[in-house]
């Protein structure tokens, strides 16, 4: 029998089904959106206008390496205060709130040209990203019932490659006449558009509250983690944490690095550039909901090995054969990975954990161990790159980095099965 959607509208669930429908539907396109904004609109930007922005500041690669370990030291920060705050505030409260610091964060980049000054500005996007993409999973675990939360979380994990699409549009036109501050001022009036619209629609469908209390779970590990700690200290929970360490390692400095590899020691223009970039954001606008539906059918495990295989292959191409039409053949490869991890490893959780709010824990520390992964990842890179005077070594690294998450993979249980989750649904 079919469960109903959860009524944010009325405490009678059945009233304004329709509408409630539709409210859900905008919510998850609307954070989709933000996290466009969020993740795609900040160093992922950066690092497509490196080159441009170095020309007109005069910094180099060993203080970009810097700045974006700065960011993901935000990220870090910010993950654990949203894991602290989300339950005291509510998380759409906090959604809003950093939708809205991320729209001024993007407009006052282009006014300053203090080095300095855009770090910080760098650090603090990075860190709305965070206070963000934890979060939802309270807000759509409120207005997603639970057999679609996969499907939806999909999409929303997709949402960086939608924000690096229109980078890729707007950095050719703007960045050739030296006008990379324009590319800052219209992807920050987008995200204040987005900020004010998520605003309302979550106010309207009143999840600006302190999050719902979830229906418990009777199990064994729910007493283990309510009475303490050491319930959350699994063997593949510490799996999981050390997986989300390596990725960030990996995946992140893969990116910040491409298009100064790209442009400035493989000779490539900036319109072939962008069109790696573009490349990478279309194929992640399907990578997650594709991976996600072949995860459900293949299991969870077997989507990981796929999209790790897809990660050393594209890092191998750069250090093997990077010329030609084969970084567009990268670029394919790792949007196809790049995107789902972010969806397979809290869908992953959510089938082992116990409880919803064992999950959250279990995911918000994964994020912390990513953004450090990351922050050591870039500024390594940066040094790596710096000293030996070529970005072949740093994905030389990030290649081995991804045949050892194979080998984490392989160590992996066996995910439960839907019927063992039925406890976590909120219908």
């Amino acid at each position: 029998m079919r469960a109903p959607y959860t009524d944010v509208l009325s405490s009678t669930p059945t009233v304004h089904e329709e509408l409630a429908m539709r409210l859900n539907v905008a919510v998850v396109v609307l954070l989709t959106g933000l996290v466009a904004a969020t993740y795609g609109f900040g160093i992922y930007l950066f690092a497509q206008l490196v080159p441009d922005m170095q020309a007109s500041l005069g910094f180099g690669f060993s203080y970009v390496g810097t700045i974006t370990a700065s960011a993901q030291l935000g990220f870090l920060l910010c993950a654990m205060l949203a894991v602290w705050l989300t339950p005291k505030v509510g998380g759409g409260r906090m959604i809003a709130a950093s939708g809205a610091v991320c729209a001024l964060a993007l407009l006052l980049i282009p006014l300053s040209s203090n080095t300095f000054v855009i770090g910080v500005l760098l650090t603090l996007l990075a860190g709305t990203a965070a206070t963000v993409f934890v979060p939802m999973v309270d807000v759509i675990a409120r207005v997603v019932a639970y057999r679609y939360r996969g499907l939806a979380m999909g999409l929303v994990s997709s949402g960086t490659s939608y924000g690096v699409a229109i980078n890729s549009l707007l950095v050719p036109i703007y960045a050739p006449q030296g006008e990379w501050r324009s590319v800052w001022w219209v992807v920050g009036l987008l995200t204040l558009a987005m900020a004010v619209l998520v605003l309302v629609v979550l106010k309207r469908g009143g999840l600006l509250g302190q999050t719902l209390p979830s229906a418990p779970t009777a199990t064994t590990d729910e007493a283990a983690s309510s009475s303490g700690r050491p319930g959350l200290i699994r063997p593949w929970v510490l799996l999981i944490w050390s997986m989300n360490f390596l990725i960030g390692f990996a995946t992140f400095p893969f990116q910040t690095y491409l298009s100064s590899y790209l442009r400035t020691e493989l000779g490539f223009d900036v319109q072939y550039t962008a069109q790696v970039w573009a490349v990478i954001g279309f194929v992640g606008m399907f990578a997650g909901l594709a991976v996600g539906w072949l995860s459900d059918r293949t299991g969870l495990r077997f989507a990981m090995y796929l999209v790790y295989g897809c990660v050393v292959t594209a890092a191998l191409i750069f250090v093997v054969q990077p010329s030609g039409h084969w970084p567009l053949v990268a670029a394919v490869l790792f949007s196809t990975a790049f995107y789902p991890i972010f969806g397979l490893i809290p869908a992953y959780v959510s089938k082992l954990a116990s409880s919803s709010a064992m999950a959250v824990s279990i995911f918000g520390i994964a994020n912390v161990m990513q953004g450090s992964g990351g922050m050591l990842g870039n500024y390594g890179a940066g040094l790596l790159a710096n000293h030996s005077g070529s970005f072949a070594g740093v994905y030389a690294v990030i290649s081995g980095v991804g045949v050892l998450l194979i080998v984490l993979t392989l160590r992996l249980p066996s995910e439960a099965p839907a019927a063992a989750s039925k406890g976590l649904a909120v219908s």
